[in-house]
């Protein structure tokens, strides 16, 4: 079979590790800073670029993705200049994918038609709620209309538009959320990434939960039911859920995602990305330094990139299992055989297709509505000896 990378594709995804504020639930790699020098930025962009580009630049690049922190706040130029150095670096596929993350309180017409210029043809807002109580709740510095406006301004721009709702908030009834999604739909186009809050350690919200003061956090119950409302209208309105967290409708999914969850290779670029690369017939890891200073200075001397690790090919069929089972359509079991050397075994996916949490359809195993919501036991259960 050929190199299995070529299964998926091939995406460049850019860091931009700056944000206005730290959201309390946030635990990306983001910083918040006075100043920055967009051109030292462009330059050490470029500089990586050309570091990977030495052992890929045969591949033909699907998808490039600029997520962060924030990345409108990103000058139209450096985005012009990291996409036109991406475009001499790599062979672009013609219907190339470029996605930039927004937040609203960075979307202006003029700064976004900079970016459509740069070749920018597909953006993801994060608006997270429409409703100013929560938003504040939520450390977020637009407010429901600045959200609707970017929006707007978005749908006028891009071919392409998504945006983010976060679900399961403090004192979030179902009949709040069923409400706030209807509204919701109305506004998109052709794409909803839809989250459940989610408290992380280390986190502002983290650490107030440990503290007893993050109160009104559903139940389990509430969340099963809040997790059902977001199926039923999504389906009901022509954005059926393609991965957990991610509705659309066919054609219409992120592409550069589609290519972690079908385990194609990857180049991550910038403080703290990752990136999965096939060389030499072997399935690496990379991982860049996290903290923005030390980044910059790695690229200056070499060093931006830690260590790369070989993965196993049972780590990479771990890997392809854990990401795959997120999509509607599910993981092809011979892909998974040719990548560990055995099958999953038959026993394991008689027993969870039993239990209803998952089917087997012709050599693809999928979960059920009902698996995904305990996906992690799932999948622990396919792996298990």
């Amino acid at each position: 079979m050929p190199e299995d990378w070529q299964n998926a594709g091939f995406g460049l995804y850019i860091h931009w590790p700056f944000c206005q504020a730290k959201c309390p639930y946030c635990d990306f790699n983001s910083h918040v800073t006075a100043q920055i020098d967009q051109s030292t930025w462009a330059n050490a962009y470029i500089s990586e670029i050309d570091r990977i580009g030495l052992g890929t630049s045969d591949r033909v690049l699907n998808t490039m993705f600029f997520g962060g922190g924030t990345p409108s706040l990103m000058a139209a130029e450096t985005v012009d200049a990291v996409i036109t150095h991406a475009r001499k670096t790599w062979h672009f596929a013609n219907d190339i994918e470029i996605t930039l993350e927004a937040n609203p309180t960075s979307v202006e017409a003029s700064r976004f038609a900079g970016y459509h210029d740069a070749g920018v043809n597909r953006v993801s807002i994060g608006v997270q709620s429409l409703r100013d109580d929560d938003l504040r709740r939520l450390g977020r510095l637009h407010s429901k209309d600045e959200a609707l406006s970017a929006i707007e301004i978005a749908r006028n721009t891009f071919p392409r538009m998504s945006f983010d709702l976060m679900y399961g908030r403090q004192d979030q009834t179902a009949k709040d959320w069923e409400a706030e999604l209807n509204e919701a739909i109305g506004f998109a186009a052709d794409h909803l990434s839809l989250y459940q809050l989610t408290v992380e350690d280390g986190t502002a919200f983290g650490d107030r939960y440990k503290a007893g003061r993050l109160l009104g956090l559903p139940d389990d119950d509430l969340s099963v039911q809040l997790f059902e409302i977001t199926q039923e209208i999504c389906e009901h309105n022509g954005l059926p859920a393609y991965e957990v967290s991610n509705h659309a409708p066919a054609d219409s999914e992120s592409r550069h995602n589609m290519i972690y969850w079908r385990y194609g290779d990857y180049a991550g670029i910038g403080p703290g990305a990752h990136g999965r690369l096939t060389i030499q017939g072997q399935k690496i890891a990379t991982e860049a330094e996290k903290l923005p200073g030390k980044w910059l200075s790695g690229v200056s001397s070499g060093m931006a990139e830690l260590p790369r690790t070989v993965i196993s090919s049972s780590d990479q069929a771990a890997e392809y299992l854990m990401m795959g089972l997120r999509l509607s359509e599910g993981v092809d079991v011979d892909r998974f055989a040719a990548i560990s050397g055995m099958p999953i075994n038959q026993d394991h996916i008689k027993q969870l297709c039993e239990d209803d949490l998952m089917i087997l359809d012709e050599n693809r195993i999928k979960t059920t509505r009902r698996g995904r919501l305990i996906l992690n036991a799932v999948i622990e259960a396919l792996l298990r000896d």
